[in-house]
C-alpha cells in the first residue's frame, strides 16, 4: 500500500509499524519512568485527599457515596498506582495488559457511575486543604467537575479501544513472530 492509500484509509494501528516495534519490545524508557513516578505520586495524593474528606466528614461525599463508588473512586486510583508500579519494576507487558485488558474499562465504567451518582459536594472541596493554598481550587463548582467528567469519560473510552487494539495487534504479531522463530 503506497502513502496516498494509508492516508485515505485514516489511521489505523497497523499503519504505524514503529509504535508496533515499541511495544514488542520489553524496554522500559525513561519517559514511561518519569511519568510512572508522576502518576504514582499525583495518584497517591488524591487517595490521601479523599481519604481525609471520607475520615473527616467534610460533607465533600454525599450521602449517594456508598461501597460501589468507594471501589470505583478509590479503585481508579488504584489501578493506576498499580500499573505504573508494573512499570517501574520493569514489568512493561504485565502493565501493558493490565492497561488494556481490563484496568482502563473499569476506568471507564468508574467515571460513567460517578458521573450518574455523582456523590460529591465540591462546596467542601478545599476544606481539608491548607488555608493558604484553598484559593487555588475553591472556585471549582459541580457543573465544572461534572463537564470535566464527560470529557474524562470520553477520553478514557477512546483510550480503551486504543489501547486494546493496540495490544491485540502487539500479541498477534509476538505470536507471529514466535512461530517463525521456532521453524
Amino acid at each position: 500500500m503506497n502513502e496516498k492509500e494509508s492516508k485515505k484509509k485514516g489511521f489505523s494501528i497497523t499503519h504505524k509499524p514503529e509504535l508496533i516495534e515499541t511495544e514488542l519490545d520489553d524496554i522500559v524508557r525513561k519517559d514511561d519512568i518519569v511519568l510512572s513516578i508522576a502518576i504514582d505520586i499525583i495518584c497517591g495524593l488524591f487517595v490521601w485527599f479523599f481519604a481525609a474528606h471520607q475520615s473527616l466528614s467534610t460533607g465533600f461525599f454525599t450521602v449517594k457515596f456508598g461501597i460501589v463508588e468507594m471501589v470505583f473512586l478509590y479503585g481508579s486510583l488504584f489501578y493506576w498506582i498499580v500499573t505504573c508500579l508494573f512499570l517501574l519494576l520493569r514489568l512493561k507487558n504485565a502493565s501493558r495488559n493490565l492497561d488494556s485488558f481490563g484496568g482502563l474499562i473499569f476506568f471507564t465504567f468508574s467515571i460513567a457511575w460517578l458521573f450518574v451518582v455523582f456523590p460529591f459536594d465540591f462546596a467542601y472541596f478545599t476544606d481539608v486543604l491548607p488555608v493558604g493554598i484553598r484559593f487555588l481550587v475553591q472556585w471549582i463548582p459541580n457543573w465544572l467537575v461534572r463537564v470535566a467528567m464527560v470529557l474524562g469519560f470520553l477520553m478514557a473510552i477512546f483510550l480503551s479501544l486504543y489501547a486494546g487494539t493496540l495490544r491485540v495487534v502487539v500479541l498477534k504479531e509476538r505470536t507471529r513472530r514466535k512461530k517463525i522463530s521456532q521453524k
